[in-house]
């Protein structure tokens, strides 16, 4: 069968017919061959497995951090960058798509088909031997028969000739010349057998070869020729199935691609400015001109301030003014209250009326809080709705419940929307209030100035009457009622009792009651400070200030937004605690 599917006219039996040992070497590279382009594919596919590999852990490093701010506002670069990620993970997908066709489709066909190969190989060549292995024994054969036929025609020659000397011969006796004569008939006759052998041997050995190499070999031939199409065909067979593979996966290569691409395109750059803008956009306004200060005229608060001045540094040199940043002192007493009450503070760590934060900041943590509420409020509502009727079942069928069962779920249920209601009122309270502002702030960094090589501050208006500025020009200090009073951890909260942290201080708030020398000697000041709005304290615990006006520093901002200082004024020592963003600070070095 597979000798005639090949055109005789080409075949490797009729035209390499004395080639079997190149034909045998031949077939072998040929197996090789293959076998080493299934190598080729193994480590191909073993690539693919790495460079997926790569790419997820490529992806897997370079995954944005999730924060609640960035779900809120996501600039379109980064949504596109996760969008890039993900396509490339699913092109790490397809990598391994390859990897995983190349060897069970390819390699697998490959090693299947060499192992067949050696085995068919294997079989001709044994058969091949064994063919040329009889061809050369009955050539022996007849080489013997030949050399036996020769040997005996040379003896027959002999005797021939000894009978012709024998019978010239008169001096032989006539027995002598007929046993001559016998001998040579048995030398003719022994020729004539040999002769006849070897004819016979001859023609056998005619017709073997004939048959070896006219058939018998040739089929062999025929046959590693066609075990060696076969592997140049899965040669190519497996070329074109790897690079199937390929294509198979290309058009969901090209959609990622595409995906990559359509990332690219959804940025918008305007649109990231403007989530900038939304995101610190702080609603304070720009500070105004700096006026000009002319130093040959008096300025009547220059004798209060160099009056202030005079006493704070007298009153450093009492209690060592050395002290530097690195003594600061932890509150103790009553005052450790506004540093240790944090139930005040929402989970990201703002206070829950989120007055430490600009105006518009405030604002937009308001409106997502009122959003918040009023969906809990919407759920709760429903929740409560079910209840009422699932109640109102059972009540009219008692065989499908007791009442008495979801009572106390009821209950609860009436409670914390009783709860979510309230907080929810309270919420669009702060909101209104912070929307109905009609000014917007200054803010506090933007009006600080340094004069003389200590800083200091102006309003764009250039006045130096502290009460005159509080009342004139509203726009100059932030709400008290908005951002201070509001938080319950601020001195503002009225804490009745807040004088018994005083020693010294009797039954007297800290505004009455002058404090003793002793109590100072103790808190060394930590510098001073200048009052850029005025204050006025509403509780027990803080102590108010004009705009300008010099206080010392006895103990900084802990992190609830209060400083604690000191002054002297015509009742004496005064000690409390102002708003931190209402002063600027100058410490010791």
């Amino acid at each position: 069968m597979a000798a005639q599917e090949i055109d005789n006219s080409t075949t490797w039996g009729k035209e390499l017919w004395d080639q079997f040992d190149n034909i045998a070497t031949h077939t072998q590279k040929g197996i090789d061959f293959i076998e080493r382009f299934g190598g080729f594919i193994r480590d191909r596919s073993a690539i693919e497995v790495e460079y997926a590999l790569k790419l997820r852990r490529l992806v897997k490093n370079y995954q944005p951090k999730k924060s609640k701010e960035d779900e809120e506002n996501e600039f379109s670069s980064l949504i596109a960058f996760k969008n890039v990620l993900k396509e490339v993970a699913d092109l790490a997908g397809q990598r391994e798509v390859v990897a995983e066709n190349l060897q069970n489709q390819v390699l697998q066909g490959i090693l299947l088909l060499a192992k067949n190969l050696r085995e068919e190989r294997k079989k001709a060549l044994n058969q091949g031997a064994s063919l040329t292995q009889s061809l050369h024994t009955q050539i022996g054969t007849l080489d013997r028969a030949k050399r036996s036929y020769e040997k005996a025609f040379r003896e027959a020659e002999k005797a021939i000739e000894s009978y012709h000397k024998a019978d010239a011969d008169f001096h032989l006796s006539r027995a002598d010349v007929e046993k001559q004569r016998v001998n040579m008939n048995i030398r003719n006759s022994q020729s004539e057998d040999a002769k006849s052998e070897y004819a016979n041997q001859l023609q056998i050995t005619n017709k073997q070869q004939q048959q070896h190499y006219q058939i018998a070999l040739p089929e062999v031939f025929n046959r590693l020729q066609e075990l060696d199409e076969k592997r140049t065909r899965g040669m190519k067979e497996f070329i074109k199935r790897s690079a199937d593979v390929e294509y198979e996966v290309s058009p969901i290569i090209a959609h990622c691609l595409e995906g990559i691409v359509k990332a690219a395109d959804s940025i918008n750059e305007k649109d990231d400015s403007m989530i900038v803008i939304e995101k610190y956009q702080s609603g304070f306004q720009p500070p105004g001109d700096i006026p000009f200060e002319d130093l040959s005229k008096p300025d009547p608060d220059a004798a209060n301030n160099s009056q202030t001045h005079n006493s704070s540094t007298g009153l450093n040199h009492m209690t060592g003014k050395g002290t530097t940043k690195d003594k600061l002192k932890k509150r103790v007493g009553i005052f450790g209250i506004f540093t240790g009450n944090k139930n005040n503070l929402s989970t990201d760590g703002l206070k829950e009326d989120f007055s430490d934060l600009p105006p518009t900041q405030r604002r937009k943590k308001l409106t997502a809080k009122v959003q918040e509420l009023q969906q809990k409020v919407a759920q709760e509502q429903a929740a409560s709705d079910g209840l009422m009727k699932m109640k109102g079942v059972y009540e009219a069928n008692s065989m499908l419940g007791d009442p008495r069962t979801v009572e106390e779920q009821l209950n609860e249920s009436v409670n914390r929307l009783d709860r979510l209601r309230h907080e929810l009122l309270r919420y669009q309270k702060l909101l209104e209030q912070a929307n109905n502002q009609s000014f917007i702030q200054h803010s506090p960094q933007s009006n600080r100035v340094i004069q003389n090589g200590q800083r200091s501050s102006r309003h764009s208006n250039g006045s130096s009457n502290h009460e005159n500025s509080h009342e004139d020009n509203g726009e100059d200090h932030p709400d008290d009622a908005g951002s201070l009073s509001s938080s319950s951890a601020s001195p503002e909260s009225g804490l009745g009792t807040s004088h018994t942290s005083l020693p010294g201080s009797g039954q007297g708030s800290t505004n009455e009651q002058p404090m003793n020398e002793e109590f100072y000697e103790a808190d060394t000041p930590l510098g001073t400070c200048r009052a850029l709005y005025p204050f006025d304290a509403t509780s027990e615990g803080s102590i108010p200030m004009s705009e300008g006006e010099e206080l010392q520093v006895i103990e900084v901002d802990q992190g609830d937004g209060w400083t604690r200082v000191r002054r002297f004024s015509s009742k004496g020592w005064e000690e409390g605690f102002v708003p931190t963003s209402y002063i600027e600070c100058t410490l010791y070095a």
